[in-house]
């Protein structure tokens, strides 16, 4: 593993997609969700409810895991221990980083398979 701290990570409520848009769109949301803007596309991540009519490619189906806690910008393969234990057992993942912490996103039907690999490398997970 990468780091040699304890990482815990919880399993948010709801399905998730992630969208390409036409143009810029924040919809109002309680729950997460991430506008991504750069110079070639405008990037969604929200409840599959919320997908808004501006969208114009969507992959949906997917659960979301939060790393809890804030983690500092000087933590080194947090991500790279998480994606590694994933890529073993052939599981894709989306990941989404804030200022706080880190979200991965897997197909929500990888779900339980994804939660054992963590819990194999040592990841305590809530659900």
């Amino acid at each position: 593993m990468y780091v040699f701290l304890s990482i815990r990570l919880s399993v948010e409520k709801g399905i998730y997609a992630v969208c390409k848009l036409k143009e810029a769109y924040l919809p109002q949301a309680k729950d997460f969700l991430s506008l991504t803007v750069t110079e070639e596309e405008f990037s969604l991540v929200c409840k599959q409810e919320s997908i808004p009519a501006v969208a114009t490619k969507v992959q949906g189906d997917f659960a979301l895991l939060k790393l809890e806690g804030h983690l500092d910008f000087s933590l080194v393969g947090i991500l790279a221990g998480i994606s590694d234990a994933l890529a073993k057992e052939k599981i894709s993942i989306f990941c989404v980083s804030t200022y706080n912490t880190d979200y991965i996103l897997l197909r929500e039907k990888e779900l339980e398979r994804g939660i054992s690999a963590l819990q194999k490398n040592d990841y305590v997970i809530d659900i």
